[in-house]
């Protein structure tokens, strides 16, 4: 029984999709005009886990997400760089997918963009504006917040306190021209021929930022979904107004489940490029050599505590690491050796920890304590891969559990996938027979030579093995 935190709601509740065996879930991507930053980054890892974690309970998951690529922020940056707008999202677009890659992100099931469902978008504003939700003025489209009942639910403000902050967000001008502060744009008159646009009836113009989602999550998806995610800080107004345009537009509940992730800092600090702290996926796969520690930083975390991202805690998560695959090798190599049979006690333990880690999984996707019970399969791991007699059967039973486990987290290779060079596999050899006739400063010397080469020998009851430094 999984139970879901629901921003909606502020309560955990039990999960129960709309179609059994099968979710519904979009999650909203990046504003493709730069590399996306850890942020994103974070955002992108904590609901990849939550997806593979559904999948592992056996469901269907559906997962459709989107990039935004028509914005002020793309129509800016391509002025700067003297590119079209659609060469600036392409760019960035093919960005997002090479340094997500390293993180073993799972491809979403639909990424769709924007500029892909133009007509569908139309169509849907005709439809607001048509039931009275939304207004033509001077070729933009505004929703009217106001008519549409329980506006701001989501972020759990007054409407006092949002149209405070719509009027911290706006500029005189358009204020001006809405019937409402509170009101936002559908769609966005554009009448310089050099920018970007479609031909609307309401003039040449472009989407407003939280229609697309709208549009993509119907279009995909249904009307009605199981899950909707992002960060935190799109509760309002980005998932406050979809809501409102959704459910105006069609009459029916927009979601079921709300979720949303915490903030990263950097070096406890809110990240800010004003503070000199914003840092790009792009940079940090550029300056570290282990992208896994890197997502199991962020998918170790749970999803909705806040991160704190600096040189220490990223050592930490890669010591932690190594720890979980230097269990699973001393294990893996113990087998080369191991009898058959299994041993009841082992098995005993490893389906322990497994129910610990599906009980903490099951309560909104509590990381900290999942991962708690796969360190007690690593130290039966390594207890077990010292003991006199190891069994192949569980053995095994307790390399899959691991190794399935770490999936979840999007962690796949625990076990050995290199191989030696063949003048490696030589030196190697050749310091085995040296250690078997008692040639120990030969076989220091070869030893020496590989460590020369990153390539680690260490010396056990069983023989020597290797892995790399």
């Amino acid at each position: 029984m999984i139970q879901v935190f629901n921003t909606l709601t502020r309560e955990k509740e039990v999960f129960k999709s709309i179609t059994p065996g099968k979710i519904n879930m979009y999650v909203c991507g990046p504003t493709v005009y730069n590399y996306i930053h850890i942020g994103n980054a974070r955002s992108a890892i904590a609901f990849d886990t939550v997806r593979r974690y559904f999948e592992y309970r056996g469901y269907d998951v559906n997962y459709v997400s989107n990039f935004t690529d028509v914005d002020d922020k793309i129509i800016n940056r391509a002025q700067e760089e003297g590119i079209s707008e659609m060469a600036v999202a392409n760019k960035y677009a093919d960005a997002f997918h090479e340094d997500t890659l390293p993180l073993n992100i799972k491809p979403a099931t639909v990424r769709s963009r924007a500029t892909e469902v133009i007509p569908e978008i139309i169509t849907f504003v005709q439809d607001l504006v048509n039931k009275g939700y939304a207004y033509e003025v001077e070729g933009d489209v505004y929703f009217r917040a106001k008519k549409f009942k329980g506006y701001g639910i989501l972020a759990h403000q007054d409407l006092a306190e949002m149209e405070a902050n719509a009027a911290g967000r706006l500029d005189d001008e358009e204020t001006a021209r809405k019937e409402d502060p509170i009101d936002f744009a559908v769609w966005k008159s554009q009448e310089n021929p050099d920018v970007i646009s479609w031909p609307s009836p309401w003039g040449n113009g472009r989407p407003g930022w939280h229609i697309e989602c709208s549009v993509m999550a119907q279009k995909y998806l249904s009307d009605t979904i199981d899950i909707h995610g992002g960060g935190i800080d799109l509760a309002f107004p980005h998932h406050t107004n979809e809501i409102a345009q959704s459910e105006a537009h069609t009459g029916q509940k927009f979601v079921n489940y709300w979720m949303h992730n915490g903030f990263v800092n950097v070096d406890n600090e809110k990240m800010s490029k004003s503070l000199g702290n914003f840092t790009t996926l792009h940079d940090m796969l550029a300056n570290y050599d282990d992208p896994m520690a890197i997502r199991y930083l962020l998918a170790t975390t749970q999803y909705r505590r806040p991160i704190n991202y600096a040189e220490e805690t990223l050592a930490q998560a890669r010591a932690e690491l190594d720890r979980i695959r230097t269990g699973y090798r001393n294990l893996e190599f113990r087998l080369e050796s191991a009898t058959s049979g299994h041993d009841d006690s082992i098995d005993q333990a490893v389906n322990t920890q497994k129910n610990a880690f599906e009980t903490a999984m099951d309560d909104d996707f509590n990381a900290q304590n999942a991962i708690a019970a796969v360190f007690e399969l690593v130290t039966l791991a390594n207890t077990y891969a010292e003991s006199d007699t190891v069994k192949q059967s569980s053995g095994n039973q307790l390399l899959e559990t691991l190794q399935m486990l770490m999936q979840v987290f999007g962690v796949d290779i625990l076990e050995t996938q290199t191989s030696l060079s063949p003048e490696q596999k030589q030196l190697f050899d050749d310091r085995a027979s040296a250690r078997k006739s008692h040639d120990f400063k030969k076989s220091d010397q070869l030893r020496d030579e590989l460590n020369a080469q990153g390539i680690i020998v260490e010396d056990t009851p069983q023989g020597q093995r290797w892995h790399k430094a």
